[in-house]
């Protein structure tokens, strides 16, 4: 009887049920079911993404269908409804060249760093030399630099203002000659150059990383074959690592055709001086108005080619990163 009184109603020995709070209940819930708080992270993910990146081009939709005298009172909603607008960009100014320029930038510039990143990426991927490490640290270092800092030697160099001295021209002629730069301003290489430089350096780690892990088999057969380096990085290597390839050359065309800086500042603005769409949007202006409606107009319409490449290449990019990331 004592015992069993003992054991009686004070509950010594048993586990009482712990009292959480909404955070702890939630960190519970979570614990046991991890899917739903998956489900509710894509979620919140979602909804910044579509606010941060898609509500911008909503706006730009929302100034671009809202006419001209209607805009100081515009909203969340088109105040009434113009599609002219985007008519009237292409009577304005000739925007169709501005577009053709920047592609044709683009293309230039693309093909210029993944041929040059090709070899840089071989040398990095598959050779072994000293310095090696230091080196690839000093190429990647480039892509921090902000452009401003080589706009005042860049814009000397390409108006001609840099002048060289050639040596022994005063021992033969008498007086020391001089070797101008050349005027490359309003030309495509005052922007194709710079682009180059500063996007070849994501490019070479990209493709090093992808012709690294290329077996050295399939290279010494073709080598065996009587094949130079040369020719099995452009028989075996590139056709092998196409994933990546297709991934540097899209990420640098994006680069170039969404480039400010020096599209902005290597041409006076006009488009059969090679200005991209930066200046057929800012061509749109007036002396006494800015039609708003007419650069939102524009802004869209310029970045439907850049959509439609991403559209068609999403494939290759996210294979192409994915991929990279992995070392076999």
């Amino acid at each position: 009887m004592a015992a069993d009184s003992g054991q009686g109603s004070t509950g010594i020995g048993e586990d009482r049920p712990l009292k959480r709070g909404p955070l702890g209940s939630w960190v519970e819930s979570s614990i046991q079911n991890p899917e739903r708080v998956y489900r509710a992270m894509f979620y919140v993910a979602t909804v910044i993404f579509l606010f941060t990146t898609l509500f911008p081009f909503y706006w730009l939709l929302v100034l671009a269908l809202t006419p001209q005298n209607l805009l100081t009172n515009v909203g969340l909603v088109p105040n009434g409804f113009n599609p002219a607008s985007f008519i009237t960009v292409f009577e304005r100014v000739p925007f169709h060249i501005f577009m053709f320029n920047s592609l044709v930038l683009g293309i230039m510039t693309t093909v210029i760093v993944l041929l040059l990143a090709s070899l840089a990426g071989y040398v990095f991927g598959r050779l072994r030399f000293p310095g090696k490490a230091p080196l690839m640290l000093g190429i990647l270092a480039i892509s921090y630099f902000p452009p401003a800092a080589f706009l005042i030697p860049l814009f000397e160099l390409f108006t001609g203002n840099v002048a060289v001295p050639l040596l022994g021209t005063s021992i033969v002629f008498g007086e020391q000659l001089f070797l101008n730069s050349p005027d490359l301003f309003n030309t495509p290489w005052s922007m194709v150059l710079p682009f180059s430089a500063l996007f070849m350096p994501l490019s070479i780690f990209i493709l090093t990383t992808f012709y690294g892990q290329i077996p050295d088999g399939l290279e010494d057969a073709a080598r065996i074959e009587g094949t130079t380096r040369l020719g099995a990085l452009f028989r075996v290597i590139i056709p092998l690592s196409a994933p990546g390839v297709a991934t540097a050359g899209v990420l640098t065309f994006i680069s170039v055709y969404n480039e400010f800086f020096f599209s902005f500042l290597m041409n006076n603005g006009e488009a059969g001086n090679w200005a991209p769409i930066v200046g057929g949007i800012l061509g749109l202006q007036g002396q006494f108005d800015t039609p708003y409606h007419l650069m939102a107009a524009a802004s869209i319409i310029g970045v439907l080619p850049v959509a439609i490449l991403v559209i068609i290449a999403q494939e290759k990019i996210v294979s192409g990163l994915t991929a990279g990331a992995l070392k076999e």
